[in-house]
Formats: C-alpha cells, structure tokens, sequence
C-alpha cells in the first residue's frame, strides 16, 4: 500500500500564517502538521509516500528529505497549482503509483494515529473516514449513506439536514478502483471547467457507475483540518499533549 499527499495548495484562507511556509510545515504543539502525519503513515507500515506539491515546493521538499529520509518518497510537482484544485493534483498523483493500493490524504489533516490504524484494518477495499459528530456547513464534504453503509453522494452541496456526516480527507482506494478513478479523472480534466472540481466529485462519478464506496466511523477520535486561522486554533486545543 503507498500513501498520497496532496499538498500542492497555497493556504491563501490561513494567511498571513502561510505568507512564507506552507500550510502542512505549520507547527501544533511544536510539531509540524507534516510531520505528525508521516510519523503515523510510517507507524502503520506504509514506507511508500507519493507527495503532490506547488506553492512554496521546495520547503516541504528539503523537510521531508531531511526528516524522513528513510521513506521511498516521490514528489510530484501540480504545475498548474495556482488554477486547479485536488482533482487535478490526484490525478497527477496516481499517473505515478499505477495501479495499486492507496491511502490518500488532505495535507491540512491533524488525526490520531488511531484513525489509519483502523481504515487499513477495514474490511472495505474503497473507504471514506467519516465524523457523525460534526457541525455541517457550507465548507464541509458532507456525506449520504444507504442502508447498506454505501456513500451515495460526497460534496459540499449535500444538504447538511440529508447528510450523516463528514468526511476527513482521508480515504483508502483498491487497485482495481484505481485504474477507474485515474481514467475517470483524466476525462474530467480534459475539460478545463472542471480543473476547479474537487477529487470528491469524481468519487461520485465511479459511485453513479455502481462502483462501491464505503465508511469508516471515526467519531469520537481527534482531528482537525486546517483551513482558516480558526482551525488552527482549534487543532492547537484539540492536540496540545501538555494539557
């Protein structure tokens, strides 16, 4: 199983905090959110990292060179970075890894270690982290079930009253679903209206095709993604070990 990193993205709702350092290299409770995700990739076994970067590349390039130098990692750079959004930055990711498994993540996450533990021990091959004890709002991916624990629709226009949750940014995707996105994706972004779209709406697209999409339950364990100077705040509460 290989791990993918999208962190291409210039953190512009952050700012100033990330005038000149990139959101993942932000520190809580003196580590960086970078590194508290690769120590736990690193835990759970996965030694294989694919990092999509843009916005001030170089930075993460050198931290993670210098700190996590025995992981097999691959860094791709989203050259269009400023213009698209994380469908483009995914696909450019799996052109990499092919088609095998993979666990992708939002570079912005703060999570316990406890969360990927438990999505690799899943017993579904395509899985979305799901929180049920969550405020929905308009920036959320909201989340629809069927009875069956299948995701039926995953974006921000789902109606927070219809939703049963929201999903993290961390998903786990099967070789065989892989092959599927990656084409899937590449026929979006053959249309440069959809460069903006998120990976989420191409989820939904192999999800129309009857491709399965399952949940994790992961309320009641820590985290956080990192979108304003408010999250952050947050994550310096949700994550400071000295309290």
């Amino acid at each position: 199983m290989k791990a993918i990193i999208l962190a291409a993205g210039m953190g512009s709702r952050i700012r100033p905090l990330t005038d000149n350092c990139p959101k993942a290299l932000l520190r809580i409770d003196g580590k960086t959110i970078l590194e508290m995700m690769l120590s736990h990739i690193r835990d759970c076994g996965i030694k294989d990292v694919v990092f999509v970067l843009g916005y001030l590349q170089e930075q993460i390039k050198d931290y993670v060179s210098v700190n996590f130098s025995d992981l097999n990692t691959q860094f791709i750079t989203n050259e269009k970075f400023k213009e698209t959004n994380t469908g483009f930055s995914l696909m450019l990711a799996m052109e990499a890894i092919e088609d095998e498994n993979f666990v992708k993540f939002d570079a912005d996450v703060v999570f316990d270690k406890e969360i990927l533990k438990k999505l690799i021990e899943c017993e579904h091959e395509n899985c979305l982290c799901i929180d049920k004890n969550i405020n929905l709002d308009a920036e959320e991916i909201k989340v629809i079930i069927d009875n069956q624990n299948r995701v039926v629709k995953a974006s921000k226009t789902v109606n927070p009253k219809d939703a049963m949750g929201e999903s993290i940014g961390i998903e786990k995707i099967s070789a065989e679903t892989a092959n599927i996105l990656l084409a899937e994706l590449k026929i979006m972004m053959e249309d440069k209206q959809n460069h903006q779209e998120y990976y989420e709406a191409a989820y939904e697209r192999l999800i129309e095709a009857n491709v399965p999409f399952n949940t994790l339950d992961i309320t009641g364990l820590r985290w956080t993604e990192i979108d304003t100077k408010e999250d952050f705040a947050t994550a310096e509460k949700i994550f400071n070990n000295k309290s």
